[in-house]
């Protein structure tokens, strides 16, 4: 890959994974589902009206658009303010990868690889370290509702798998339409009129300048650059960059928030990181030792 891609690729998972720390500041100033619906209005409006839809039925829309972009987002935003560390958050949101390898097992047919098993258990036991630290660090709810947006990214992959070819920023722009009305009913019923009345008649200028970050920098132009990657190369040298965004988003965490992990909660990060690179890496390096001693 030239060096002005590899360029490209850092500054995407550097803007991903800050991401995580920018919503810890939205949420000081914002309630979690009005934060939601106030970042996709700003990621489709006014986008969508320069930008064509993407050729896609409304049905496969509104499905991208409810699960990762409302789902993941409305778990991750409510796991946040219930307690789940930014940098953490980073990590355990990769458990995408393997809810995406179970759902296309389940749902495709696809089987599952000895490597991704193996990876999956590694991962699991990270996860369980991290959940049964005494003390309560991380409250098991933030956790399961961390888990629960990645299932939901993991099942927004297998939607998008329908898809074919699509416009990436296209895709996230007109998806962008589909969560706002449903986070503010959430809004309206989880956190009251007052509360979201009051939150918008102080919000403060740096819960604006997080909007703006979470709606542009980690939106827009994070998919515009990341799709103009996988338009050059192919998703198997892409795709393992994202392993990167939980380093960024631990790393910005500690640097900007002064986050810290416990030996139990360290412990339980390396086994999810080595679980994630155990599922990308350990077929191609089966294949390759097979080949050696052949």
């Amino acid at each position: 890959m030239p060096l002005k891609d590899l360029l490209i690729a850092l500054v995407v998972i550097v803007a991903w994974g800050v991401n995580f720390v920018v919503i810890k500041v939205g949420l000081d100033g914002l309630p979690p589902m009005l934060l939601g619906a106030l970042r996709f209005l700003l990621v489709a409006f006014p986008a969508i009206l320069l930008v064509k839809r993407p050729k896609l039925p409304w049905r496969w829309l509104i499905a991208y658009g409810a699960t990762i972009s409302l789902g993941q987002f409305a778990f991750l935003f409510q796991a946040m303010y219930s307690g789940m560390p930014p940098g953490l958050a980073s990590l355990i949101l990769q458990s995408q990868a393997f809810f995406t390898l179970g759902f296309a097992a389940l749902f495709l047919g696809e089987r599952l690889r000895l490597a991704s098993v193996l990876g999956l258990l590694i991962a699991a036991s990270g996860l369980a370290l991290i959940g049964s630290e005494d003390g309560g660090h991380v409250p098991l709810l933030a956790l399961v509702l961390t888990l629960c947006g990645g299932a939901m990214w993991g099942m927004g992959n297998i939607i998008t798998r329908r898809f074919g070819s699509v416009d990436l920023v296209a895709l996230v722009i007109w998806g962008g339409l589909i969560p706002p009305l449903p986070f503010l009913a959430l809004s309206w019923w989880l956190e009251g009129p007052e509360r979201i009345g009051h939150a918008l008649a102080n919000i403060s200028w740096s819960s604006v300048l997080a909007l703006v970050y979470l709606a542009f920098v980690a939106t827009m132009l994070g998919y515009s650059l990341w799709s103009k990657l996988l338009s050059r190369h192919p998703a198997g040298k892409v795709a393992p960059f994202s392993l990167l965004v939980p380093v960024i988003g631990l790393s910005s965490s500690a640097l900007l928030l002064g986050e810290r992990l416990t030996a139990i909660q360290g412990w339980g990060a390396l086994l999810v990181m080595a679980g994630l690179l155990v599922n990308v890496f350990g077929a191609r390096i089966g294949q390759r030792l097979r080949a050696v001693t052949a």
